[in-house]
């Protein structure tokens, strides 16, 4: 098994004078443990109760509580009631993984986001740090005044704590909403890489780097080529003609060489497959939700607008008919050059017949609604304004038989015939045995039957 140290990329590992550290030093280390800065908050005995105010209804993890609370109105005391901790009811929920809690403050008025306790933490530091990936991705797209970049009494973010416990899933999606990776705390001078590697999160260190290496979800844009970009150069090589020491050589490998199981190439086959057929733009798959910004796809240390500051600054009319743009912090309108079903419709067939035939309509009501405009144009499950003419015709030839495998030479390997597949055949084979001697014993025992009648008939 290969050690961290083999690596050049992972660093030495802990420093020796980490073990024996002081005063100082440990209050830093502290935070380390996951139950460093989240206190163990019990829930509250309702004794047949309904949840009053705002915080209680959050410690209770209360959403029907918490609504009507909303409804009735709230003051800004009652929404910035605080703890011992100086924890209000959205950091409790964010502490517990409370989402339906979370998801039910976003109206609420006088809630400040970025409140900080009596250790300097935020709301979306507890979350990255508890591990709640969802309501770190509510946090970050929903609240749009929530600052990535605040620091604790020990001059941590929400993305070197996250890096601290191993949230990995956490980092990467701090990292593509804008934060800082080389942000460094003050008390040692350490980023997030670096705190990764001390505590031991390699995983998360990993996930880091190829974050750099690949900075922009491409397969998120307009402009993804669905074809593998390796294609033509790998069809070009294989089907070039060889010469007679290649021929030979390539049989040689063919016949002598171990093919060892191995971990997918980057930017290979696979690779190319897994990001083709789980992107929003991809021709294979058909999704329900439509993005606000097809056109800007996330971006390591790029800041992104909340969807509520993208409904301030357009309606809803311009959103769903022209994609929006981040670019230097600033929205940029860019209009779809995928043609519209009607023109895709207009230019298909000439017969009017099938073109407003209701199928074709309600079709294209449901893909311009649910889906993108640019995804209209080459959807198989929404017709995109026409049905096409199919017709079906009879092959001549019959259908040729399922031929019997043929048995292996003997000069290939055969597959391997597992051990519990062996004991079943037994089993069945005994079994057989023993159905066909029974079957024996009662023709014998009714021959014999038919004599002593006979006999006894005589």
């Amino acid at each position: 098994m290969a050690c961290a140290a083999e690596d050049p990329h992972l660093g030495s590992g802990p420093d020796e004078d980490d073990t024996s550290l002081s005063g100082s030093e440990s209050d830093s280390d502290s935070i380390l443990s996951d139950d460093s800065v989240l206190p163990d908050y019990l829930p509250e005995k309702t004794n047949g109760q309904t949840a009053a105010t705002l915080y209680q209804a959050c410690a209770r993890n209360d959403p029907v509580a918490l609504r009507r609370v909303l409804d009735r109105g709230v003051t800004k005391e009652e929404v910035m009631e605080l703890d011992i901790n100086s924890w209000n009811g959205l950091m409790v929920a964010c502490c517990k993984g409370f989402i339906n809690i979370v998801y039910g403050l976003h109206g609420c008025p006088f809630i400040d986001i970025n409140h900080q306790d009596n250790e300097g933490n935020t709301a979306l530091m507890i979350a990255s740090q508890a591990g709640h990936i969802n309501t770190v991705m509510y946090l970050l797209n929903y609240f749009s005044e929530v600052d990535i970049e605040v620091r604790d009494c020990r001059g941590f973010t929400a993305l070197i704590k996250a890096a601290m416990t191993g949230r990995t899933d956490i980092v990467a999606a701090l990292v593509m909403a804008g934060a800082d990776a080389n942000a460094m705390d003050t008390t040692k001078g350490k980023c997030a890489r670096d705190w990764a590697l001390k505590t031991g999160r390699y995983e998360t260190f990993h996930r880091l780097r190829r974050l750099n290496m690949r900075p922009k979800a491409e397969q998120f844009c307009e402009s993804f080529i669905p074809e593998w970009p390796e294609l033509q150069q790998r069809v070009a090589i294989a089907t070039a003609e060889k010469s007679a020491r290649e021929k030979i050589t390539q049989r040689i490998k063919n016949t002598f060489g171990f093919r060892f199981p191995r971990d997918p190439e980057d930017n290979g086959c696979f690779d190319h497959m897994v990001r083709i057929t789980t992107s929003i733009h991809s021709p294979l798959i058909s999704t329900g939700c439509r993005p606000l910004c097809p056109s800007s796809p996330p971006e390591v240390g790029k800041r992104r607008l909340a969807v509520p500051e993208l409904v301030k600054k357009h309606s809803e009319k311009e959103l769903e008919e022209s994609s929006v743009c981040h670019r230097d912090s600033t929205v940029l309108h860019t209009l779809p050059s995928a043609p519209s079903a009607e023109s895709v419709a207009a230019m298909c067939c000439a017969e009017g017949e099938r073109r407003g035939s209701m199928l074709s309509l309600a079709s294209t009501k449901v893909a311009t609604t649910f889906i993108p405009r640019s995804m209209a144009r080459r959807n198989s499950v929404f017709p995109s304004g026409c049905i096409p003419n199919i017709n079906i015709n009879r092959p001549s030839e019959a259908t040729p038989k399922k031929q019997k495998k043929k048995k292996m030479e003997k000069g290939f390997l055969e597959p391997p015939k597992w051990k519990y597949k062996e004991i079943k055949d037994e089993k069945k084979k005994e079994k057989k045995a023993e159905k066909e001697k029974k079957e024996q014993e009662k023709k014998e025992k009714r021959k014999e039957k038919e004599k002593n009648e006979k006999k006894a008939k005589k």
